[in-house]
């Protein structure tokens, strides 16, 4: 997702402009509505380049040395990776991606994800629209529409985003309604390439707020990216289960977190079980966040593969 702010503040003034049009054009506060799928729930086992954060050679536009230097992580090598382990997607988390990739590199990725027989599933950026009005969230929403265009490169069929964070949301009232704005823009300029924009349960927020956002973005092409790891409240399951008829993309982390943030084991199977319940049909990532990735993962993908098949 890199853009340089150096860049940014060159054309700042379109991006201005763009979140003034559009802001008083394009929002309409209508109720959202989950997704109803027909059909049977298909539930398709994914990897999250995340679960290999500190093996890529750059991270956010900056050098980045492998925790094992003897095995290095690229995109393609992360593909590889994803195909010779059983997975049928790989999420390529855009933090990771070389900030002079240019056109044929987005290219080079589709075609080798294709000849591996593997679904680039999605991308993810790092983005807070929980900002107060001006240049600081104007360069976020430019830099949201940047990793738009390289997820539809990679023919991405969508992108990860935050809302922002609980801190951020307590600093004014406007601040949801700054967020959900800001939320339009990328969702108008996402679903005009056949993108979904996910909205993450991230950064402390409520369920209750992120069902607010999205409900209140008049957008097809919105929904939420559930993470089932990043509920911290004392019945994590019955938040996926609110949220689960809104995803257009999961991410499973092996454990659960306490309102304290303190680690405790998922159950895997109870978390498919709510997803095939509210009829999902879509990709489960693996979403690695423990020591050991190389030799972990192997087992964590097998564990999810019997919790999805069982």
């Amino acid at each position: 997702m890199y853009l340089s702010r150096r860049s940014f503040l060159q054309k700042s003034g379109i991006g201005t402009a763009l979140l003034a049009n559009s802001a008083a054009s394009s929002i309409k506060l209508s109720a959202g509505e989950p997704f109803l799928r027909p059909g049977k729930p298909r539930l398709r086992l994914a990897l999250a380049g995340y679960s290999f954060r500190k093996q890529f050679l750059w991270n956010k536009g900056k050098p980045q040395a492998p925790r094992n230097k003897s095995r290095p992580m690229d995109f393609f090598k992360f593909i590889d990776y994803c195909a010779d382990h059983g997975c049928e997607g790989a999420e390529l988390t855009g933090y990771y991606i070389p900030p002079d990739a240019g056109n044929k590199y987005f290219l080079d990725i589709r075609r080798h994800a294709h000849l591996r027989g593997i679904s680039i599933c999605g991308t993810a950026i790092g983005n807070d629209f929980s900002l107060a009005k001006g240049i600081k969230r104007d360069y976020e929403v430019e830099a949201a529409r940047h990793g738009i265009d390289q997820a539809a490169m990679m023919g991405a069929p969508h992108v990860r985003f935050f809302a922002g964070t609980a801190k951020g949301f307590s600093a004014g009232s406007e601040r949801i309604q700054n967020c959900i704005e800001a939320l339009q823009i990328c969702s108008d300029y996402a679903g005009d390439r056949g993108i979904f924009v996910g909205v993450e349960n991230h950064g402390a927020i409520s369920v209750g707020q992120l069902l607010e956002i999205i409900s209140k973005v008049d957008s097809p092409w919105i929904g939420i990216n559930l993470d089932t790891g990043n509920f911290f409240s004392d019945k994590p399951y019955d938040d996926i289960e609110q949220c689960a008829l809104h995803a257009v993309n999961v991410q499973v982390k092996i454990n659960m977190q306490t309102p304290e943030r303190k680690k405790y084991p998922a159950n895997l199977n109870k978390v498919m079980d709510i997803l095939k319940r509210a009829n999902y049909q879509g990709y489960v990532v693996l979403e690695y966040e423990e020591e050991d990735p190389f030799g972990e993962i192997p087992h964590w993908l097998e564990k999810l593969s019997e919790a999805i098949h069982a």
